[in-house]
Order: C-alpha cells, then structure tokens, then sequence
C-alpha cells in the first residue's frame, strides 16, 4: 500500500484543517484507515481511526469532539477534519494503513504501512 497524506499547514488556535491520505496498491475498502501525530523527540501517538465501511470510527481523547474520520472509499482518501485546533495539536500526521478491517486495531502495530506525514502547525 502506498498512501499520500496532505493538506497540513500553519493555522491559528481555534482554525480548521482538513488532512486527506491517498491509498493505492490493494483494495481500500477491505482495510481500516488511521491517523497518527508524532512531535519532535516522543513516539507517534493515535488520533483516530475508521473501519472499513466508515461506519466505526474511534477518537484519542485529545481529540474527541474535535477531529472528525471520514474516508471515501470511491475515491480510496480518507480525512481527517480538524476543528477548534490548539497548540498542541502541532505535530506532524501521518495516516495508516491496518492489517484489520475493524477500527478498534489502533495501536502502532495494527498498521502496517504509513505515509511521508504532513506537518500541522497552531500558533497562538
């Protein structure tokens, strides 16, 4: 699986950014998709996934109420909306591709293939 992440940028507390990943390579309705941050010096941590079908989706705490999963399997993308960004929010994206269908595989493990992440920066 090749996947393409973009749509990172620089935006202000409380702004809105919209991340889009590309798959290609295998069949991208028959795996779930998942977005990770990582920041300088610390692991790449969750933020949210999508089962294959869209219908299960599983947030971080941080970011719960506030990131939206959603994925077109027509057009083989899945999104990450972001909304009432914050500071520490600013890290570097990457989105994964899961060895499972299911959305609750949600550990770093549970992906096997990643992108070249997206750099997402809130100033305040």
């Amino acid at each position: 699986v090749q996947l393409q992440a973009s749509g990172g940028g620089l935006v202000q507390t409380g702004g809105s950014l919209r991340l889009s990943c590309t798959s290609s390579g295998r069949t991208f309705s028959t795996y779930a998709m998942g977005w990770f941050r990582q920041t300088p010096g610390k692991e790449r941590v969750f933020v949210a996934s999508i089962g294959w079908s869209g219908t299960s989706t599983v947030y971080a705490d941080s970011v719960k109420g506030r990131f939206t999963i959603s994925r077109d399997n027509a057009k083989n993308t899945v999104y990450l909306q972001m909304d009432s960004l914050k500071p520490e929010d600013t890290a570097v994206y990457y989105c994964g591709a899961s060895r499972f269908s299911g959305a609750y595989y949600n550990s770093l493990a549970d992906f096997t293939s990643w992108g070249r992440g997206t750099q997402v920066t809130v100033s305040s």
